[in-house]
């Protein structure tokens, strides 16, 4: 790449750098005129007499102001003679502007002069410019990070910041795409549509300038014509995604085990013939749709445990497929991996949609090309993006083909987390919507309370309910015969029993003792043929066993999970042999039913360090009660989860009770030594610091952490709980922390599995208490410090917990001083950190521009926040995790906030002046409520969630019906833009502030006004009232807070401290503490009834614009004009200890003279770089305004006025 420079002289010179050697520079934008400077004309010095010329001249002296040496203008730096050159930097162009420092935008058509008194400003010609016409500048508007635009006579208008809206509507580019939001995030479609009505010169230009937009690379041909030009595009576009149908289906996340016909269920029976008659004839009709209601799309199959409830969904998904009719099927099942879980869920349901619907294959495909990241997007995002979008656009394939699928899912209940049950019920009622090819889902569980309170939130007449346990007993006791009948006379026949065996009266009492139980008669069956040749002797067995009365169906299965028991253990065993065997079976058998995941024999064995044999010889006998796989790779599982209960239940059970407390102490230990024997740094060997876990593939992870590895790092935590001993009495847990908390989170990160990890730290650390064991606790609260920090780093690269998390950790942190010996050598000058802990619990990034607004859920467990970037954001408050992303703006999200049950959340924006209504569980949009005119600055719910205010820069405060959307009230007060509002906890009073200064309160019923309070001399940027709602309190860029009597409208307090605006305030649950935000980059504690500042929270990396305590007081959450989201201890406030030795900004740092600037180390994107090779990763607080390098000495200046100073030794290879 070829720079230009102005040396001493005024003159201009031409430099080329080689790649990894190109230094900072500015790069110009502009339309090419009459006289521009070439290459030729540098070259030969003739370049001065050229119109064009001072254009190199503002662009060099522009540079120069912003302290940059180089700069780049396309006309002089690319030798056009070379079709080789050219074709390089055409590829390398969107490369080329996005690497650039500053890209100055030269407007040759805009004049800040007036040509006549009436005109205002340089606006309208700025709109009417020639330069967002031509098809180049478009990815030079979008590639960089800073573009300023400059008038024809140099005077800066703006940057793309401050003049988004005006490009937005002459462009008609989204903002959130000139925002630096990845392009790929826009499909394809929609960024052609951007050049549309651009022009260039030549017409496969039109084609070439778009070569970055897209990320393609393609050679030029000339003379190919604009047509050919873009077919290529489109091919080199699609070439990723060029694959057949099914390749690309196969980028979708499957569970294998989840189909009704799946390899692993293939003995697993259907519904015998003349069984279940008048149900399934109902079930059939209605999957026909001859019961006449169409629009019930649902069909809840509902039973208690036992009752052949999977039997009967087997039998349907079998029906169906057979007619071709069969969309997918979804067999649910407890601790069963991907079956476990809803995350495979609906990509499952896809791509088996995909291979039944042959013309839906495409649809689903185009999905996946547009989002290729779409099995990471919420629930809700996956099922309308892959299911129901597909099947709308979808038309029948032939008059005779089906227009309606069935989707069968069973044993819902069994799906392990309880919100996605809710919002899967939610979203498979969105079924009804469809028209063409129609959707039906038969669906069965217990009826447990998240899935009946979710069906009762869908209409009663899209759904229909029946439930087995109201079907008459004696059609029961009737279906239980034949299967009796059928399966004995199978074993009949095996084991030639003779023709009379085993009769109609023993029929007949089998019956009786099943009770209408299927689960009874099928594990009686079982329990049966598995004794072979004895199969006459084991029904004797239960026969005698059994009580002859008809009494509890519970009490027959005890007596023949007994009969099975009992009959695993030999009567040639001497009475200590069965003790002993009778224990061992308690302890494999007791260890199987606690654990939270299925494991395979082999993986148990493992884990409990018992033999594999021992382990096979206690299962050989109960095949009845365990599906035990042939092969022993493949997860162990009960045929039936009653068993369970009944093994873990003493007055069921007698002599094999398994101590439910003392199985999971059992496995708790086993998991603890497990790891202690296993884990250590670097144990998946790949050596470099920076290695993502995202290169670690699957075959790998379970070849150096096998599954009963993994599942020891994710469960020991659970299974020490429900031990119920005490945390801090646990020697073994501590001894294993001090020496392998490394090791254990490494591999959690490896295993993408870090919010499991922090939320098993959280969960230590509540059940410690501080005066048993000091220490202990002192421990546990750093390591959840250090792993908070420390979150983003680990989850991206966990080898950096030996590299970035100990070399920024407080100098006193327990965790640093117990590992820092695992620094490496190679790192020989460490940064001077804080010594103690920030108050600051954890950073929360993902937005990718200034956050505007943020609340706590009112159980303090979720984080919404909206942001510059267009969305809104869902976060666990414990873990950081992120949980939903909200999209539909295509502007600023201005105010956000929960409703009072915390199942909605409000969000007000500039896009459209609108207020939108979400559904916090499923992210689905609910209501759009439209009326103001000028942009939506804050929102709020009533405290009783029935009505939303919302405030505007048009002056006014709306109030809307929650549920419907309509518009309630206008209330008028201001004669400026509304910048806060918020309920009185009682509902019946609104409070505003605006930038008229005032703060307003009005009647939330009658509209009416009641207080006007005066006494801010700028701005009120927030108000809220006192929980007790006596008191308003009052933020104002005046950089005061005051405290208002809400009755008399009295100035109680003002509350002085801020060097700058407040942006944001808070009262504290109990109303005795006020919070403060403000742009000096500080939040501050006030003592409410005194006006005292009881804390002062800095830290900050950018100005605070909102500040909220947690519903419990404990914590305070902020956001920053940076994009990300701060959450404090609100009670410790210890100080943050820094290397200030400067006042503001760190623009500048420099070595000195006779230091020689090395291209070895840089810094990139949150990391240290050897070359390309990431080595450190840089948290939130270290992250660099400026830096530099000699040999292997790196200076890193930040905004909060620190320098960092690093030191890498030279011989070392940076391997960890």
């Amino acid at each position: 790449m070829r720079l230009l420079q102005f040396n001493n002289d005024g003159d201009v010179s031409l430099t080329e750098f080689l790649e990894y050697d190109i230094p900072e520079y500015a790069i110009l934008s502009h339309r090419w005129e009459a006289g521009e400077v070439t290459f030729k004309d540098l070259t030969d010095g003739t370049s001065e007499g050229k119109a064009g010329y001072s254009k190199i001249q503002f662009c060099g002296e522009q540079a120069r102001r912003d302290k940059l040496e180089y700069f780049w203008v396309d006309t002089c730096c690319i030798d056009k003679s070379s079709s080789a050159e050219l074709s390089e930097a055409i590829n390398s162009m969107f490369r080329w502007y996005q690497e650039a420092a500053r890209c100055y935008v030269y407007l040759s058509d805009v004049s800040i002069r007036k040509r006549k008194a009436s005109e205002c400003t340089w606006e309208s010609a700025f709109r009417a410019s020639k330069w967002f016409t031509r098809g180049w500048t478009l990815q030079e508007l979008l590639a960089p990070r800073s573009v300023e635009f400059f008038s024809w006579e140099g005077s800066r208008l703006g940057n793309k910041t401050t003049l988004e809206q005006q490009i937005h509507e002459i462009t008609g580019i989204p903002t959130t795409a000139l925002r630096e939001y990845p392009l790929p995030q826009f499909d394809v479609d929609e960024r052609f549509s951007w050049a549309k009505s651009r022009q260039t010169t030549r017409g496969e230009d039109k084609a070439y300038s778009l070569f970055g937009i897209f990320d393609v690379q393609m050679p030029l041909l000339y003379g190919e014509g604009e047509v050919k030009a873009f077919q290529r595009l489109r091919e080199a576009i699609d070439k990723p995604f060029k694959g057949s149908e099914k390749d690309l289906l196969r980028h979708l996340p499957y569970a294998d085990e989840a189909p009704f016909n799946a390899y692993d269920r293939q003995d697993e029976p259907a519904c015998l013939p003349n069984t279940r008659v008048d149900l399934l004839q109902e079930i059939y009709d209605w999957t026909d749709g001859k019961d006449g209601q169409d629009e019930r799309c649902i069909f809840w199959l509902s039973g208690l445990a036992g009752t052949g409830k999977s039997t009967i969904s087997r039998t349907v998904a079998r029906r169906c497929s057979e007619q071709k009719r069969l969309g997918a099927s979804f067999f649910f099942s407890r601790g069963g991996g991907d079956v476990g879980h809803a995350g495979k869920f609906f990509t499952s349901l896809a791509v088996q949609l995909a291979d039944a619907v042959p013309s839906l294959q495409t649809h689903i495909c185009d999905a996946i090309r547009k989002r290729s990241g779409i099995a990471n997007l919420s629930l809700l995002d996956q099922w309308r993006e892959l299911v129901i979008r597909p099947l709308k656009l979808v038309q029948s394939d032939k008059p005779s083909s089906p227009s309606s699928y069935l989707l069968v899912v069973d044993a819902l209940d069994e799906c392990d987390n309880e919100g996605h049950v809710r919002t899967i019920l939610q979203l498979l009622a969105e079924a009804r919507s469809l028209t063409t090819i129609r959707i039906r889902i038969f669906l069965t569980s217990r009826p447990e309370i998240p899935i009946r309170h979710g069906m009762y939130d869908i209409p009663q007449a899209e759904h229909r309910d029946f439930i087995l346990q109201n079907i008459q007993p004696s059609i029961v006791d009737h279906d239980i015969s034949l299967f009796f009948e059928h399966n004995l006379g199978r074993i009949r026949q095996e084991w030639n029993l003779g023709a009379d065996w085993p009769g109609g009266e023993v029929l007949r009492q089998l019956v009786v003792y099943a009770s209408g139980l299927f689960i009874w008669a099928a594990t009686t069956c079982l329990f049966i043929r598995e004794g072979r040749r004895f199969a006459r002797k084991r029904l004797d067995t239960i026969l005698k066993g059994s009580s002859s009365a008809v009494t509890a169906p519970e009490k027959h299965l005890n007596e023949l999970y007994l009969a099975v028991l009992q009959h695993s253990i030999s009567l040639d065993y001497s009475h200590e042999e069965k003790e002993e065997a009778r224990d061992m079976l308690r302890q494999i058998l007791g260890s199987t039913v606690v654990l939270f995941s299925a494991l395979s024999t082999s993986a148990l064995s493992r884990l409990l360090q018992v033999s594999r044999e021992e382990v096979d010889s206690t299962f050989t006998d109960l095949h009845a009660i365990l599906d035990i796989p042939k092969e022993p790779t493949r997860p162990l599982r009960l045929h039936h989860p009653s068993f369970r209960d009944f093994l873990l239940n003493k007055d069921r059970c007698g002599d094999f009770w398994v101590d439910e407390k003392e199985a999971h102490q059992l496995v708790a230990t086993s998991c603890i030594q497990l790891m202690s024997q296993t884990l250590k740094k670097d144990i998946c060997d790949m050596h470099a610091p920076g290695t993502q876990a995202s290169q670690v593939d699957c075959s790998r992870l379970q070849e150096y952490l096998p599954s009963e590895v993994q599942y020891a790092c994710l469960y020991w935590v659970q299974h020490l709980q429900r031990s119920g001993s005490w945390i801090y009495d646990n020697e073994e847990a501590h001894r294993f922390l001090q020496a392998h908390l490394l090791h254990w989170l490494e591999a959690l990160g490896w295993m993408g599995k870090i919010s499991e990890g922090i939320q098993a730290i959280l969960s230590l650390a509540a059940r410690i208490s501080d005066t048993e064991r000091p220490g202990w606790s002192g421990f546990i609260y750093d390591t959840k410090r250090f792993v908070l920090f420390n979150r983003s780093a680990i989850e991206q690269a966990p080898l950096q917990l030996y590299c970035s998390a100990l070399v920024f950790a407080p100098g006193h942190s327990i965790v640093r001083k117990e590992f820092e010996r695992c620094i490496p050598d190679w790192i020989t000058l460490k940064p001077k950190v804080q010594r103690h802990w920030n108050v600051a619990l954890q950073t929360l990034e993902g937005h990718t521009s200034g956050v505007n607004s943020a609340a706590f859920s009112p159980d303090g467990r979720q984080v919404v926040s909206g942001s510059d970037d267009g969305t809104v954001r869902l976060w666990d408050a414990a873990t950081g995790a992120a949980l939903q992303t909200l999209e539909g703006y295509t502007d600023f999200v201005k105010s956000v906030a929960f409703s009072p049950d915390g199942r909605q959340v409000v969000s007000g924006s500039s896009d459209k002046r609108t207020v939108r209504l979400w559904d916090a569980v499923t992210g689905a949009a609910l209501q759009t409520l439209e009326g103001h005119s000028d942009p939506v600055t804050s929102v709020a719910f009533s405290p009783d969630g029935r009505q939303v205010v919302s405030g505007s820069r048009d002056g006014t405060l709306w109030l809307w019906d929650a549920a419907t959307g309509a518009a309630l009230q206008t209330l008028e007060g201001h004669s400026s833009s509304v910048m806060s509002v918020a309920f009185s906890p009682d509902g019946r009073q609104v409070v505003s502030g605006s930038s008229d200064g005032i703060v307003w309160l009005g009647d939330a019923a009658t509209g009416a006004a009641l207080q006007t309070l005066e006494g801010h001399t700028d701005d009120v940027s927030s108000v809220v009232f006192s929980p007790d709602g006596r008191q308003v309190v009052s933020g104002s860029w005046d950089k005061t807070v005051r405290l208002w009597d809400a009755v008399t409208g009295a100035a109680l307090q003002t509350l002085e401290g801020h060097s700058d605006p407040v942006t944001s305030v808070a009262f504290s649950p109990d109303g005795r503490q006020v919070v403060s935000g403000s742009w000096d980059g500080t939040v501050w504690i006030w003592d409410a009834a005194t006006g005292a500042a009881l804390q002062t929270l800095e830290g900050h990396t950018d100005d605070v614009s909102s500040v909220v305590f947690s519903p419990d007081g404990r914590q305070v959450v902020s956001r920053l004009w940076d994009g990300t989201v701060w959450l404090w201890d609100a009670a410790t406030g210890v100080a943050l200890q820094t290397l200030k030795s400067h006042s503001s900004h760190v623009s500048s740092v420099a070595f000195s003279p006779d230091g020689k600037l090395s291209p070895t180390l840089q810094v990139s994107d949150r990391w240290v770089l050897e070359s390309n090779t990431k080595i450190l990763w840089l948290p939130p607080d270290y992250r660099q305004c400026i830096s530099a390098s000699w040999n292997r000495n790196l200076a890193l200046g930040h905004s909060s006025g620190k320098v960092s100073l690093f030191c890498f030794n030279k011989a070392a290879q940076f391997v960890i």
